[in-house]
């Protein structure tokens, strides 16, 4: 039989499996052939292929290469936890973001055990077991293979259809699938952390032990993780904010950021620099109430489906809500007056601050919040204005997430199963998107069935200085809320017609955008955004005034600056302006107070020595304008 792979066509002998193709195809290192794509299902190796099928193996690099490797390695953690601690009651075990964790009940463990949990992992892994995939006939032998496991009952009585579990030796575990063909594929395994977790993430019901580990197919791939792991400690925003006194998270209340001051000259320089961009790109911007009726959020349709995640309250016996999204006020606002078609393109902007319940574990610094400020703009348009629209928000992508140094990738995501409006509406909307993103020229991903119910979406995913990806802009289309609104315009054949909708974000949360900034830049900020960028350093007393004459002058050519002049030594001022993070050091003694100038220090402990004021601030403005990412100095 014939089996089409890579674009070309394998013979193979009849009831051959997918094992057999990889073989043939030398597919036998361990981050490849991890599973197998057969029209658009993944399946373990051992599948057996028919003629005419059309196969793509899937590798580690792949988000589902991952997953399956990862998964697999859950179940490698769960048979060695029971060889330790038979007692124990395995759970769930789901692949994650970056590796896996395993639930357990009846079982305490701390760090002091992962080393015992690592040995044995690998003399699981050393069994190279094959793991076999059995299908149950029915609900009831399912629920009598784990009958002494609760956990696993509750899971299989709300299971429909197909109920499936894989064998690992003398491991058997609940599964779906697929799996690695051998678990002697896995070559480095590594436990991370444990800690407790509610069965269904509900908190009324009982507290499991979870332990989260990674693993991979190549020892140095580890090797690396876990140098990335230690990067990104030190990068922590939720440490390095509060140590430069950018931003605190309060008990009173949670979830919800306080910016100081020194964060609220890195928060207006990012607006300033937005707003800047939005009045070149013809925007018009707007601020809708915080707080609005029960009316509004039942017409968009949140009221019925978000209604968990609003903080709602009564006045004067009427239903009110706090706002989760900014768009239902921006409809309003459409809807306040009459529109023709020579007014579109519409663009439409808010820097919205919405509320939005979230569960108190799943809150984290600025990342996950309750309350944060989207920068959101709804433009409203004729259809033939899809394509130059989206191309116009791609330029404000690009040049907003350029000047930060982020580098950035697209994907597509189309209708998915449960979605609103015609076939042929969604085509042209989903083709819109997509002739946008052909003309900008990047490479981009289609995520099949993964658009919003109402439209087509571009989701943007930056990565930052340690290669790690952030979905922080996007761009929807949306043909739910012109139609719940009524949205019109007179068109130029005088008929009333609906407008295009996009939804756009390039910040997206502002509030996580600037926890990116700071592990981006690792506090150290560009000049332009510098909450500090120069102090003055003072060598003795004596000093005092010509340093605050030179301040008076630098805040006059409208920098910010501040003068250590206390009693501690040189070298302390500088380590502790260099904890800082502050762009510029001026040291001043007897020799600058003479000469009328300074002595310049960089905080990467360069020394580019004496010079002029004028000079200094001149080359400041360069930087400044160029908004550039490193000091003019070290050019």
């Amino acid at each position: 039989m014939k089996i089409q792979v890579n674009q070309q066509s394998v013979e193979l002998p009849e009831g051959s499996s997918a094992k057999d193709l990889a073989e043939k195809l030398n597919l036998r290192s361990p981050n490849q052939a991890l599973a197998v794509e057969i029209g658009g299902t993944l399946y373990d190796l051992s599948h057996s292929l028919k003629e005419g099928d059309v196969a793509r193996f899937i590798n580690f690099e792949e988000k589902e290469g991952k997953e399956v490797f990862w998964h697999t390695s859950a179940h490698i953690l769960a048979q060695a936890i029971l060889r330790l601690w038979p007692d124990a009651k395995p759970t769930i075990g789901p692949p994650i973001e970056n590796g896996f964790y395993y639930d357990f009940a009846n079982l305490t463990i701390s760090d002091t055990d992962f080393e015992k949990i690592e040995e044995e992992v690998l003399k699981v892994i050393q069994e190279n077991y094959a793991p076999k995939r059995h299908l149950f006939k029915d609900k009831q032998e399912a629920l009598a293979r784990f009958q002494n496991n609760p956990y696993k009952k509750e899971l299989i009585e709300g299971f429909e259809g197909a109920i499936t579990g894989y064998e690992q030796g003398e491991f058997f575990d609940l599964c779906r699938g697929p799996h690695l063909p051998s678990i002697g594929k896995v070559k480095a395994f590594k436990i991370l952390k444990t800690s407790g977790a509610y069965w269904k993430g509900d908190s009324k019901k009982e507290m499991l032990t979870r332990i989260y580990g990674v693993s991979f197919p190549d020892r140095k791939l580890l090797k690396d993780y876990l140098f990335l792991l230690e990067e990104a400690k030190k990068r922590d925003h939720k440490i390095l904010g509060p140590k430069l006194d950018l931003f605190s998270i309060k008990e009173e209340a949670p979830g919800m950021p306080f910016i100081h001051p020194k964060g609220m000259i890195i928060w207006n320089r990012l607006i300033d620099f937005l707003r800047s961009l939005l009045m070149r790109s013809g925007y018009v911007e707007i601020k809708t109430p915080l707080i609005m009726g029960q009316e509004l959020w039942e017409c968009s349709g949140h009221w019925c489906h978000y209604r968990e995640n609003m903080y709602a309250f009564q006045i004067e016996e009427r239903n009110f809500a706090i706002k989760p999204m900014n768009c239902p006020g921006c409809m309003l606002y459409y809807k306040s007056t009459t529109h023709s078609y020579r007014e579109l393109p519409l663009r439409v902007a808010e820097i919205g601050h919405v509320h939005r319940h979230e569960a108190s574990g799943a809150l984290n610094g600025l990342f996950r919040v309750r309350s944060f400020h989207q920068d959101d703009a709804h433009l409203f348009m004729q259809p033939s204005d899809i394509k130059s629209e989206i191309l116009g928000i791609l330029n404000l992508v690009e040049e907003i997430y350029s000047t930060f140094g982020l580098e950035y990738r697209f994907e597509l995501s189309t209708r998915p199963e449960k979605s609103i409006g015609s076939e042929n509406e969604w085509d042209m909307a989903t083709r819109g998107l997509q002739n946008a993103l052909e003309e900008w020229g990047d490479p981009y991903q289609i995520n099949e069935g993964d658009g919003a119910f109402y439209g087509p979406k571009i989701d943007i995913h930056i990565k930052d200085a340690l290669g790690r990806s952030w979905q922080c802009g996007t761009v929807q289309l949306d043909m739910s809320l012109p139609e719940k609104f009524q949205l019109e315009y007179m068109d130029k054949d005088g008929i009333s017609k609906r407008p295009v909708m996009l939804h756009r974000a390039v910040f997206g949360s502002i509030e996580r955008f600037f926890g990116i900034l700071i592990e981006h830049f690792v506090g150290k900020f560009p000049l332009w955004i510098s909450p500090l960028p120069i102090r003055v350093i003072t060598i003795a007393d004596r000093h005092s005034a010509y340093a605050h004459e030179l301040a008076l002058a630098i805040k006059a050519a409208g920098f910010i600056c501040d003068v250590d002049d206390t009693s501690e030594s040189v070298n302390k001022k500088i380590r502790n302006a260099q904890l800082l993070q502050i762009n510029y050091m001026l040291t001043v003694g007897d020799k600058e107070m003479e000469n009328k100038t300074i002595n310049l220090r960089t905080r990467d402990n360069v020394v580019h020595g004496e010079m002029q004021l004028e000079h200094f601030l001149t080359s400041l403005k360069q930087e400044l304008e160029e908004k550039s990412l490193s000091s003019i100095f070290a050019k």
